[in-house]
């Protein structure tokens, strides 16, 4: 009787413990989920003050308040709130300078693509500005396919899709929609 008694008592115990961790083990179906998905990798950094070199000479120094670099399938860092670049020929000295709100490189291409507010300087006084423009890093040009306006010393020039170098020595407008011829300032002083 006492056998038995036990032998109840155990199995009475061993069931309430099955019990007990088959209750335990609950599982967010979301969670569980989320375990499969690829979680994406970025990296974060802010003020960033980055410089490109070729063959030993400084080419280009990149400022921006924030950047985010994605690693997985297709690499690219992105620059949501910015960005301010200047471009150096091989004396490090200046040769242009470009603006945008937003830009994103893409690294197998070695492509930059920017938008919102581009602006592009060149030392000799011209500026360009345009709502997108790519910059291909290996060909050194600026291309796009939008609207742009050029403001030269002397003329203003509006129309629809450029290429030009990134130092601005050249430039070619494919449609030009008109341009407006501005007097020198000491003729307007006379």
């Amino acid at each position: 009787m006492i056998k038995s008694n036990f032998y109840t008592t155990l199995l009475k115990a061993t069931l309430l413990w099955c019990c007990f961790f088959v209750l335990a083990c609950e599982n967010n179906y979301d969670e569980v989920q989320a375990l499969g998905k690829k979680k994406v990798n970025v990296e974060t950094a802010i003020e960033i003050e980055s410089y490109l070199s070729q063959n030993g000479f400084v080419k280009a120094k990149l400022n921006a308040p924030l950047m985010l670099r994605y690693t997985q399938d297709t690499p690219r860092t992105i620059f949501p709130n910015g960005l301010h670049v200047n471009f150096y020929d091989s004396t490090t000295a200046l040769q242009s300078e470009l603006k945008a709100k937003y830009g994103q490189y893409l690294e197998n291409e070695s492509r930059v693509f920017l938008k919102d507010s581009v602006v592009a300087f060149s030392l000799k006084g011209d500026t360009l500005n345009c709502r997108e423009l790519y910059w291909d890093q290996r060909k050194e040009l600026f291309y796009t396919d939008k609207n742009v306006i050029i403001v030269k010393p002397n003329q203003k020039i509006y129309g629809k899709g450029l290429t030009a170098d990134q130092s601005f020595k050249w430039l070619t407008v494919y449609t030009m929609y008109g341009f407006i011829n501005i007097p020198d300032s000491s003729f307007l002083a006379q």
